[in-house]
């Protein structure tokens, strides 16, 4: 399956819960599909986005806080994985795309296909870790996580193949911080 194709399942389904984006196409795939102000994009800051969202879900644990990640942006900072783990925010959902690569810098391949990061979420303390290969698994495993409670952990399998034309985020991190705060504050 295509990234694309697994952030049309997944973008139709949220709400005004904020969500964490790595940087590279997982931030630029959503923002060109569904731009929201409740969105945080990293831009530039590479595994950082978990981290973030750890920190929001624990700020705020009357909202559900959604993490979309990326395999690479995970390796680096697999530490956040057992802090997620430890600190056990019920609230927290964390989505990676897996494409098994550093796509956004060229393509270099990453560690994923020999390490199931959903069973290194599991061990380090996720009481729930799935895993979507198919398009048609996304919704149901979506669904699961938000209605349970957390830190949930879903590892969607895609192909290497976001469109390399799909635009840069275009507003300001200024502008993304002030949107972000005023989503969650509900201004």
């Amino acid at each position: 399956m295509k990234g694309t194709e697994a952030f049309q399942e997944i973008l139709p389904l949220l709400k005004d819960e904020p969500v964490v984006h790595a940087n590279g196409y997982i931030c630029r795939e959503s923002f060109q599909l569904q731009d929201r102000r409740g969105n945080f994009y990293m831009i530039g800051s590479m595994g950082l986005a978990s981290a973030i969202g750890l920190g929001v879900a624990l700020a705020r644990p009357d909202k559900k806080v959604l993490v979309f990640d990326g395999d690479g942006n995970v390796l680096m900072s697999m530490g956040t994985l057992a802090m997620i783990g430890a600190t056990a925010p019920k609230n927290l959902v964390h989505i990676v795309f897996d494409n098994q690569v550093y796509e956004s810098t060229g393509s270099q391949r990453s560690l994923s296909s020999t390490v199931p990061l959903e069973e290194v979420a599991k061990s380090s303390g996720y009481p729930v870790a799935l895993k979507a290969t198919k398009r048609e698994e996304i919704k149901p495993a979506f669904e699961k996580l938000m209605q349970g409670d957390g830190p949930g952990f879903l590892l969607i399998k895609v192909d290497p193949d976001f469109d390399p034309k799909t635009g840069r985020v275009t507003h300001t991190p200024e502008e993304i911080k002030t949107r972000f705060m005023d989503a969650l504050s509900g201004k």
